[in-house]
């Protein structure tokens, strides 16, 4: 009998995987609250469901991109080892195909329904992704998830896009506000999972500066989230009601980060979990201010 181990044959299940579908239902309830966020009253439902269907197309295709180029690398993670292109369940070449197709279908689907503006910054963040971060920064700079965070901080400004047709300086708060989450996000779960990325030779700041300094910079960072996560209110895009869903969201992952620069067992995975709790609950505290609150009026400029 034959010792050599034949992959099982793919499932739908395991395509759906591909698409890493947590992740792009995050993205997606960003881009759509991006939408409802950028006119006063109600969006259309042509662009409310094929714009977050286009995107959320391509940022599948990404995803698929990231199984395949990381393929080598997944198998000596645990959180990954059993990923279906990993394990042979699901060949290069189907996994090419099955990415270009879902990112030229958004492509489509985004200029049919939307626009240009909103398909080209689609497609600029599928490419930052898929092929900047995951082919290259993830595995050059231990700075890898600050620089390329900006890719998957744009589906707010995706959403705002699709639905006005032009970048508001308000959708670019919103980007800045996910921009600075992701590096605490991301490094409280590299410091749960250190082992695995300096077994797969990433270089993840845990693995090249230790937990200590990774923990640190974690904090800082917080700090800087929770002073950008002012800036709404200071510019009188949002009212009382989301200050104060900010001020107590973000004093929440400022109290994770500091476990985890203490070292508290299981912080790492802790912080990592209220981090995606802290970004949705901060997001539906904008709708909330933005529809049961009369609208802020801007600054004006003393001249």
């Amino acid at each position: 009998m034959s010792d050599v181990l034949i992959p099982a044959r793919a499932i739908w299940r395991d395509y759906l995987e591909l698409c890493k579908p947590n992740v792009v239902a995050l993205m997606i309830m960003t881009s759509a609250i991006g939408m409802l966020l950028s006119v006063p009253g109600i969006v259309p439902w042509q662009i409310m469901v094929f714009g977050n269907l286009g995107i959320a197309l391509c940022a599948a295709s990404a995803a698929t991109v990231n199984h395949m180029v990381d393929r080598h690398i997944d198998l000596k993670m645990a959180r990954t080892i059993n990923r279906p292109v990993a394990q042979g369940r699901i060949g290069d070449k189907q996994a090419v195909a099955f990415a270009c197709l879902l990112g030229a279908a958004g492509m489509i689907v985004l200029k049919v329904f939307t626009n240009n503006l909103t398909m080209w910054l689609t497609c600029a963040a599928l490419i930052g992704y898929a092929f900047i971060y995951t082919s290259f920064l993830k595995r050059a700079t231990p700075q890898n998830i600050v620089i390329g965070g900006l890719a998957g901080a744009v589906p707010p400004l995706l959403g705002w896009t699709a639905v006005t047709g032009h970048v508001h300086h308000n959708a670019l708060l919103l980007v800045l506000v996910i921009f600075a989450w992701t590096p605490p996000h991301f490094w409280a779960l590299a410091i749960h999972r250190r082992e695995d990325y300096a077994k797969a030779e990433i270089p993840m700041m845990p693995v090249t500066h230790g937990n200590k300094l990774t923990a640190l910079h974690a904090v800082l960072y917080t700090f800087m989230l929770i002073a950008i996560t002012l800036l709404p209110f200071a510019t009188r895009m949002f009212n009382w009601l989301y200050l104060a869903g900010a001020l107590v969201l973000g004093a929440g992952f400022l109290y994770w980060s500091v476990q985890l620069y203490r070292e508290k067992p299981g912080a790492g995975m802790e912080t990592f979990k209220y981090s995606i709790i802290y970004l949705m609950a901060l997001f539906v505290m904008m709708l909330l201010d933005h529809y049961l609150l009369p609208q802020a009026q801007p600054l004006q400029l003393l001249h």
